[in-house]
């Protein structure tokens, strides 16, 4: 599932000893956007996790996260784990090589100094319409309406 969400809280790291190794797991609370006042909590598991950690409150974020179910003692818990995230910070995506943001110069070009005027244009005169031409009286209207 994918989803454009909105950092709302980083929670305290987890980590652990399984029979398999250490694990680290970063959970984040997200807010869903729409008109009810929804949250995703979402795990970010291993490798995963110090990316979740440098997250702040008011973030925005593409996510994909696996939901996944699973019974233990006759109840049923499910949990949100994301395997991708790209931040949809301006700042973020030119860091990370995507876009420059809107207002930064074409390449090659210098940006321009916060002192620099804006060009201005002076409006330009509007061609008048050319006259309609009556229709000739040899001239046969063939449309249908």
């Amino acid at each position: 599932m994918d989803f454009e969400l909105t950092v709302n809280t980083v929670l305290p790291l987890v980590t652990g000893t399984s029979a398999r190794g250490e694990w680290k797991k970063q959970e984040v609370v997200f807010d869903l956007p729409g008109e009810f006042n929804r949250k995703l909590c979402v795990g970010f598991w291993n490798d995963r996790a110090p990316e979740a950690a440098a997250l702040r409150p008011g973030d925005r974020v593409a996510l994909s996260v696996n939901v996944e179910s699973r019974e233990y003692n006759g109840r049923w818990y499910t949990e949100a784990r994301a395997w991708r995230m790209t931040r949809l910070d301006a700042n973020a995506q030119a860091s990370a090589g995507g876009y420059p943001p809107y207002d930064a110069a074409p390449m090659g070009q210098p940006v321009a100094s916060a002192s620099a005027a804006a060009p201005s244009y002076s409006a330009q005169p509007t061609p008048a319409a050319p006259a309609a031409v009556p229709n000739s009286a040899d001239e046969v209207d063939d449309l249908p309406f």
